[in-house]
């Protein structure tokens, strides 16, 4: 595949190696100071770029039918928009808060506990999450996806939010320490025990491969999908 990256910071260098190593080609690494570019050259972008730059690359990809992978959060109030647009414009899309294979077995775990502890009066739910200090966003979208797994599948929880004790509420705690590549922690505690289940990510390594994985289940399809349709799960 002939890839253009779109955001060429940490991520966009480690995707780069992942998909050359992979035997396919980069041919646009797009930059705040290099963004202008012909995106037709590629068979398909992949954006970790901005916030402020996502509906803007999004938009280019899918009016010249490019598909394109999105792993970039802090911008989903423009989803829905987006995705009407790919739809629209016949393109194809995957927009991932994580795209660590791991992380996306983790989200299946965390709503089959939901299911499982929706009638367990005794326990209540809490989340932390722990990364790098250069990240932009708190909670993590891998957080905020998590949290909304649990009140899709739990009775008791009707919204989220940072540090709250509220009724209701899934509370997340968000953590930043240089050089942590991420962790989420789900707790389900009572009085007579815990349930916790853990991801732990060990580099950027696996947010990499996912998204070079996910690309190449893309290419030549139409519409829009996620993880779960490319790991085939839940």
């Amino acid at each position: 595949m002939k890839i253009a990256l779109l955001g060429y910071g940490k991520m966009g260098k480690t995707i780069e190696q992942i998909a050359l190593n992979r035997g396919h080609e980069i041919v646009i690494k797009a930059t705040t100071e290099n963004s202008n570019y012909d995106i037709t050259q590629a068979d398909i972008a992949i954006d970790f770029s901005l916030p402020d730059a996502v509906v803007p690359h999004l938009t280019n990809c899918f009016n010249n039918g490019v598909p394109v992978i999105c792993g970039t959060t802090g911008w989903l109030e423009d989803y829905d928009k987006m995705v009407a647009l790919c739809e629209e414009k016949k393109g194809a899309f995957i927009y991932a808060s994580n795209f660590s294979l791991g992380v996306n077995i983790f989200f299946e775990l965390n709503k089959v506990l939901a299911r499982m502890m929706s009638n367990r009066k005794r326990y209540n739910v809490s989340m932390k999450e722990i990364h790098h200090t250069k990240k932009l966003d708190k909670p993590s979208g891998t957080a905020i996806s998590l949290a909304k797994d649990i009140i899709s599948e739990h009775k008791k929880y009707d919204k989220w939010a940072l540090d709250s004790r509220e009724a209701n509420t899934v509370p997340i705690v968000a953590k930043r320490f240089p050089e942590v590549r991420g962790t989420h922690i789900v707790t389900y505690d009572s009085s007579i025990d815990s349930i916790t289940i853990e991801h732990k990510a060990h580099s950027r390594e696996g947010f990499a491969v996912g998204a070079v994985v996910a690309a190449e289940w893309l290419l030549g399809k139409t519409g829009v999908y996620s993880m779960k349709d490319v790991l085939n799960i839940g």
